[in-house]
Parts: structure tokens; sequence; C-alpha cells
């Protein structure tokens, strides 16, 4: 890949200044989580690392996730197309369209072989030969796997491509299946989410080329990172449910109070995501914040746990610390015991200080 431009040559071609490009290393890490440490190792990937060849396919999908892509601030979709990787295709995004698409494809696969990675939007229908969903004439299935066989690592962007999502609902007709479930043989990354967060999709894409390796994964294999933990735990309104304080009803006081949606059916306690701490439109907000619970996209099956306004009355088999009942009433009897208590004290100083302040009797007073 020695003929491919590196990041900073690109950047320098657009006249961007040393100090300039200091700071976007600074920002990149620190929108990855990463400490002043890992700042220098970042430009010196930026300095002499190619760029990464990546072929993007899609699949059985709304396009969501590109339309997220596109909308990353930190750093910007532009920089990252342009500059840190080498999109060498992308039906959705390319100019080319037709044989001349198709071409760049095959051109792609056969230069860098082994070198590029596979990005996957959406899934591939098995039922009816693959007919269900047909790209450049061929079952997109066909087109996955001829891809992925010489791919250095895929990434599944969003639910479709990591568990399914709605294509998979049941009764599943078309036989939607996840990538990881027809592709054995490679590194799979997923990054669910309907859509992905725009910064956790930049941000895994910088990562692999600073480091030059997949980013630390869960059990089910998305990247720790930014799936480390659950909505719940970094929810601003979690004081609310840790003190029994719930919406009852959509629009009402509590609403207009911003009390936790858990009642609602907030899927929060048992989604892990990046929402409640990288949120969305540059970190303006995510859906909690706009006063709608959380749906759990970023789970697997999401589609098939009943309705997004079911309210779960017991979910401690996922670690959560109560259900809602339970910790309203929890709350309750220890506001009632804490009164109690402090009465029971307040009551036993005073009979201290009276007893204290009591004169005494001597034999001769007496």
């Amino acid at each position: 890949m020695a003929d491919i431009e590196t990041f900073y040559d690109v950047m320098r071609s657009q006249g961007i200044t040393r100090r300039s490009f200091m700071k976007y290393c600074a920002l990149t890490a620190s929108a990855l989580g990463l400490g002043p440490a890992f700042v220098p190792k970042i430009a010196h990937a930026m300095e002499t690392k190619p760029r990464t060849p990546v072929i993007w396919v899609h699949g059985l999908e709304c396009t969501c996730c590109s339309e997220s892509f596109i909308r990353s601030a930190h750093p910007l979709a532009k920089d990252v197309v342009l500059s840190m990787i080498s999109l060498d295709y992308d039906d959705t995004l390319m100019a080319a369209a037709g044989h001349a698409a198709e071409a760049a494809f095959e051109e792609t696969i056969e230069r860098y072989r082994g070198q590029y990675i596979l990005a996957v939007e959406g899934n591939p229908p098995l039922n009816e030969d693959g007919m269900f969903c047909i790209s450049g004439g061929k079952p997109f299935v066909e087109k996955l796997k001829y891809a992925a066989k010489d791919a250095k690592a895929i990434i599944s962007w969003g639910a479709c491509a990591s568990y399914g999502c709605v294509q998979a609902a049941k009764p599943n007709p078309t036989q939607a299946t996840p990538v990881h479930k027809v592709i054995t043989d490679k590194p799979i990354i997923k990054v669910p989410g309907c859509p992905p967060i725009a910064e956790v999709m930049t941000g895994v894409i910088t990562y692999m080329l600073t480091f030059d390796r997949l980013p630390e994964l869960d059990r089910q294999g998305r990247p720790a990172m930014f799936y480390g933990q659950r909505i719940h735990d970094k929810c601003y309104r979690r004081p609310h449910f840790d003190a029994g304080q719930f919406v009852e009803a959509w629009d009402d006081e509590n609403a207009r109070k911003g009390y936790c949606l858990y009642k609602m059916g907030c899927k929060g306690p048992t989604t892990y995501n990046a929402c409640s701490t990288v949120r969305w439109n540059e970190g303006v907000s995510f859906p909690i914040q706009s006063g709608h619970g959380c749906i759990g996209c970023s789970e697997d099956g999401f589609w098939d746990q009943g309705t997004f306004y079911d309210r779960v009355t017991d979910l401690t088999q996922f670690g959560v610390e109560a259900n809602a009942d339970k910790v309203g009433i929890a709350a309750a009897g220890v506001v009632g015991g804490g009164v109690a208590i402090h009465a029971a004290i307040t009551a036993l100083k005073a009979a201290q200080n009276k007893a204290q302040k009591k004169p005494t009797h001597t034999n001769e007073e007496a």
C-alpha cells in the first residue's frame, strides 16, 4: 500500500498546519477516551501509515448507518472518508454507478488482497437462494462472501448487520441473517445500534488505523470502549431511578420534572451503548434526554422483546439493582426509617441534655 498517501500527507495537501494537525490528534484521543500520552501515538500513526483501503457494501438495510456516519463531528466524516481511509467502494457515497462502480469493487479486492477492511451495512437474506436482495446483478450473500474472502477484518455496522434487526424479526420470511453467522473465518467487529452513534463509528475506524489492531471487544463482539457500560449507568435521570421517582404517564407532572422513564418502557437498564455519554448531534442530546425511553436498539433481538412501551417489572437477572416497584418502596422505607431514627436520636439527646441540666441535691439540703 506504499502508493497510498498517509493521513498527514492528505491533510498537508489541504493546507492544514502542523498545529491544527496536533489539535486534531488530541481531540481524537479524547473522543476515544484515551489519555494525553496517546496523542503522539495517534500523530505518529497518521504520519506514517498508509490510509486503509475500505470496501463498504449494503445488504438489507435502510441506510440509516450511512446517514449517521456522514454526520460525525469528531472527527468529521469528510476527514475520515477523504483522509483517514481510502474508501474505494461504497455504492451509496461514491460518484460512480453501475458497471463503473462494480469495476472499482473488483479492482480494490484484486489490488489490496488481505489488506482492506470490509464494512457491511445491512444483512444477507438466505431464503430463495438470496434473491430477496440483489446487488450488482447477484444475490447480496454471494457478494458478501466474495468480498469477505480476502478482507483483513469486517465491521458490521448497525443492528442489521450485527443482529438482523427488523428484517430478522419474527417470522423473518426472508431468513435475514447477521453477518457473523454467514462469515465465520474472519475477525468481526459489531457496532450495533439503529443507527450507531456517528462518533462511535468514526472512533472505531480511528482506533484501528492508529493501533493497527481491533479494539478490545466484549463477549458479543462489540468495542468495549463504547459498549462497556449500560446507558442506565451514566444516565442523568439515574438519581430519580434510585429515589423511586418515575414518570407514570406521558406528559404528566413527573415527566415535566425529568423523572425516570423506566415505567414507560425505557430499556436503558439492559442496554449497553454510549448514548448517555457520547450522545448524538455533536453531543447535544439522546433519546432519553428528549423525553423518550431507550428502545434497546444495540441489543440482540430488540424487535422481538415486546413493544417499546412495555413496562418490564423484573429486571434483576440483568444486574439492575431492583425493579421500579421495589425501588419506590425501598426509597420510601429508607426515608421513613431515617425519619424515625432521627426522631429517636433527637429524643435521646434531649433527655440526656435535660438530665445534665437538672440540679443535684445534697444530703444537707434534703
